[in-house]
């Protein structure tokens, strides 16, 4: 049985921190720290949203500095050491952890919900439809949804967006269960092709049992958030998806693998990896950044609110009557609110790629665009664990006092 850690609220802040690739010297930019990074993180969720630039874009942006982003490109459609498919969100996730990823393919859809069994039923209605899409992948692929017939006998009813667009349903359905793969992309339009086309050789390994893939995860999980409980875990990586994960984390603890630990605030069970254990006794060196709030540190709100007491909302689709204040963060030392940031529409900045833009309440990243949506406004949020600006960072011109509003 391992031995109990007790950690105050700082240091449990550290190493939360410290795993992201926070604090501490930076990764390199090249591919070998964009491979580093990833890595660790395992996952990056993907979001429309492209105000100063996408979210996956940032996350890398907040840990490597500046970098080119056509090296994820390199990584996702070159290299193929990733690949798009469902974490804790749509994401782009590592090709070594396919094994882990197929647990959830090969189930899918499961369960006895009512959305489950329409699925099902829906898929069996429409076969001739499923048949084409494949038939046509593995003629002509890769191809973009246009480039399908609509052949479906039922067609898809939802109250939402997907309502009527069958091909699209059957593409997405048929992409959680592993049988097509994103090849590419133009603009935003996914080019899609057959898993058995796309995935590398050295990627198709035996299916995992299910107790071992809900193993593997929550090891990458618990690494990447240095400390955290059960909930925590849950919610992270392959949120939902890890059944039996009372007796895994017994079983990891009982190996040694895992420390449990005890947070000041709370009487909760934490545990903490044996292969992060090193960065509690290391130098803390701190560094400030701004973070996309689907960042990999903030994204699970409730454990933000537990380590931090920091509560936030992206409020993008809130009515601005019900808006909090601000649409973003940016933390002092010890992870206390500094300000919030807001980027109005009329506030672009302008760069060839991410990079900082020092402003009033903090850093900021240029956009890889010169001409960023007017019509969304991107929320931003920042840990600094430090007071001081970043060397050689000048303010951008066009941030102006409406642009960045300083809670008091």
């Amino acid at each position: 049985m391992s031995r109990s850690l007790t950690l105050d609220l700082e240091s449990a802040r550290r190493l939360a921190v410290s795993c992201q690739h926070l604090a501490g010297p930076r990764p390199g930019n090249d591919l070998d720290g964009l491979r580093r990074v990833l890595r660790t993180l395992r996952c990056l969720q993907l979001d429309p949203v492209n105000v100063v630039a996408r979210s996956h874009l940032l996350v890398l942006w907040s840990r490597v500095g500046g970098y080119d982003p056509a090296d994820v490109d390199v990584l996702l459609w070159r290299e193929r050491r990733l690949f798009e498919y469902w974490a804790h969100a749509a994401s782009i996730v590592l090709a070594e952890d396919y094994p882990i990823h197929q647990v959830t393919m090969r189930a899918y859809p499961a369960g006895d919900s009512g959305y489950a069994r329409q699925v099902r039923d829906w898929m069996t209605a429409n076969d001739a439809l499923r048949q084409h899409i494949l038939d046509r992948l593995r003629e002509k692929g890769p191809l973009p949804v246009g480039r399908f017939e609509d052949l479906a006998a039922v067609a898809w009813r939802s109250s939402g967006w997907t309502n009527g667009r069958n091909v699209e349903r059957m593409l997405d359905f048929l992409w959680f269960q592993g049988q097509v793969m994103v090849a590419g992309r133009e603009g935003r339009t996914r080019l899609w092709d057959l898993t058995e086309h796309r995935l590398p050789e050295w990627a198709r390994t035996a299916p995992l049992p299910r107790e071992e893939a809900v193993t593997r995860a929550a090891e990458h999980a618990l690494r990447a958030l240095g400390v955290a409980r059960a909930a925590d875990i849950e919610r992270h990586f392959i949120r939902d998806r890890y059944p039996g994960l009372a007796e895994v984390l017994s079983g990891l603890e009982a190996s040694g693998r895992v420390v449990p630990a005890e947070v000041e605030g709370g009487d909760e069970r934490w545990y903490v990896h044996r292969d992060v254990l090193g960065l509690l006794e290391r130098d803390w060196v701190p560094r400030t950044t701004l973070l996309s709030p689907f960042d990999n540190l903030i994204c699970d709100r409730e454990r933000t609110q537990r380590l931090w007491g920091f509560t936030f909302r992206t409020e993008m689709y809130v009515p601005k009557a019900r808006h909090a204040g601000g649409r973003g963060d940016r933390r002092r030392p010890g992870g206390r609110r500094a300000g919030r940031v807001r980027r109005g529409p009329r506030d672009r900045l302008r760069g060839q790629g991410p990079g900082p833009v020092a402003g009033r309440s903090g850093l900021l990243t240029r956009s890889p665009s010169p001409s960023p949506s007017p019509m969304l406004s991107r929320p931003v949020c920042g840990y600094s664990s430090t007071h001081q600006q970043r060397p050689g960072c000048q303010p951008g011109p066009s941030h102006r006092s409406r642009a960045w509003r300083r809670s008091r």
